[in-house]
């Protein structure tokens, strides 16, 4: 299984949000949208992400007035991002190791999605549900 396989059950729809927007109006596009992290662009440049995580050490070093801040100012500009035909082994090891949890999707040069940790255990315990029901099958056959 790889991201594309993800994309085409989740949909490539991304939360974006503008490098000039407060991290007051992030988080409550975050708390409306349910969801962890937003996309920075520029038109159709990727600039960075902004997480809760972000949102919370920035209001932990500078108190409630970090959140009149520009996203600029805090989002993560030094991104990594994933292929579609990334497997689901190789962005779980990503994420471990980068310790985030979302992946924009690159593909050509542009972004086509964005996958989460909760998107990639989703698809891996489908992926090991599928398996098990295999080997049960084959050895229930035999």
């Amino acid at each position: 299984m790889n991201v594309a396989t993800i994309l085409k059950a989740k949909g490539s729809d991304v939360a974006r949000v503008d490098p000039d927007v407060t991290l007051a109006e992030v988080a409550k596009m975050l708390s409306e949208r349910r969801i962890g992290a937003l996309v920075v662009m520029h038109g159709r440049q990727l600039l960075g992400i902004i997480s809760e995580r972000d949102i919370v050490k920035s209001v932990a070093h500078s108190g409630a007035e970090a959140l009149e801040r520009p996203v600029r100012d805090v989002m993560t500009s030094r991104i990594v991002t994933c292929e579609l035909n990334d497997s689901i082994n190789e962005l779980m090891d990503v994420m471990t190791e980068g310790r985030f949890r979302h992946l924009p999707v690159i593909d050509r040069g542009e972004l086509v999605g964005i996958v989460s940790i909760g998107d990639v255990v989703k698809h891996r315990i489908a992926e090991t549900v599928m398996e098990t029901e295999a080997m049960r099958l084959y050895i229930t056959n035999s």
